[in-house]
């Protein structure tokens, strides 16, 4: 496994993580599949291990933590989120300081551990003042209970906000920024990452495999495989257009040139940027990890990069004054 600093920050993480959102606990056999990959990830050299409270109601907090009780807590790098709703309580969602008080204790329970090591608003909260906000999460590093905090899917402008509240109140700052970004969904590269890389923030990406279209299980004339999540997830099914279809078509040759597949060809692709500090993937079983895994050994030519540029018609943005 190689391992990046979290921007500027001391703490390392491993360059491929383990994410949460889709972990299946619905019955033993799935929860036994997720141990599998858990366990997988850990002997592999896997650090960071991301979730939730969000996620599955809490029970995929509660699995986490219950399963990672069997390693030694100072080799993970733990990391859960606050924002979505927890409750159908009036403050069981957003950014408050009541509803992330609130939660990160939940958490700490659910992941039985005393402190998380990161710590993400899951999104903006527009209803909630950024020194609230920001405050809570400051006082929860006096406190001990998370190490370092980020955000999530925050656009530069309020990142700059936050940034700026930070300064003026003396707060601990702002450590991480969590994004969603693959070669379909690159618009971290127009501001963000620069935003980042002048504040020394790390940037942890989910979806690198923009939500399994790049795995290759998705072909243009063939039926969606069965129990895959194209047959149940909308985000999925929105991608699905012939479209980008054909576009995955030219990715699995170019990665056929490289004796490799899909998978990690784009994984491997987005670790090009060592503005990235480590990838949050998913896995419903642990060959799909073993093969995730595979991308921190695979070099792409440059010249790949220039061809996959031009077949998204992909130019950074540069507003042109005359």
């Amino acid at each position: 496994m190689n391992y990046r600093q979290l921007g500027k920050q001391g703490i390392r993480v491993s360059e491929i993580a383990l994410g949460s959102w889709m972990t299946d606990v619905s019955d033993s056999d799935k929860q036994d599949l997720a141990a599998q990959s858990i366990k997988l990830a850990y002997e592999s050299g896997v650090n960071f291990f991301d979730c939730a409270d969000a996620y599955s109601g809490g029970a995929a907090e509660r699995f986490l933590g219950k399963t990672l009780k069997q390693f030694p807590r100072k080799e993970i790098v733990l990391s859960s989120k606050v924002y979505f709703p927890t409750g159908s309580g009036i403050n069981d969602r957003g950014l408050s300081r009541k509803h992330i008080m609130e939660s990160v204790d939940q958490s700490l329970t659910n992941l039985q551990t005393d402190y998380l090591d990161l710590y993400f608003c899951h999104r903006f909260d527009p209803n909630t003042p950024l020194e609230e906000t920001l405050t809570a999460l400051s006082d929860l590093v006096n406190q001990g209970k998370i190490l370092y905090y980020g955000v999530s899917e925050w656009r530069p402008v309020q990142i700059l906000e936050a940034q700026l509240v930070i300064q003026r109140l003396g707060l601990h700052p702002m450590s991480v920024v969590q994004p969603q970004y693959n070669m379909f969904d690159r618009y971290i590269e127009h501001e963000l990452l620069d935003v980042c890389g002048k504040f020394g923030l790390g940037v942890v990406p989910f979806s690198p495999l923009s939500q399994g279209l790049l795995t290759g299980k998705y072909r243009k004339g063939h039926k969606i495989p069965a129990g895959s999540r194209a047959t149940y997830q909308d985000q999925i099914q929105a991608l699905l257009t012939d479209d980008n279809l054909d576009k995955v078509e030219t990715l699995i040759k170019m990665a056929d040139e490289l004796n490799t597949d899909l998978a990690t060809f784009s994984l491997a692709w987005a670790l090009r940027d060592s503005r990235i500090s480590s990838l949050i993937t998913g896995a419903s079983k642990p060959s799909q990890l073993q093969n995730n895994l595979k991308a921190i050994d695979l070099t792409i030519p440059d010249d790949d990069f220039k061809r996959i540029d031009n077949l998204f018609h992909f130019k950074k943005f540069e507003r042109k004054i005359v």
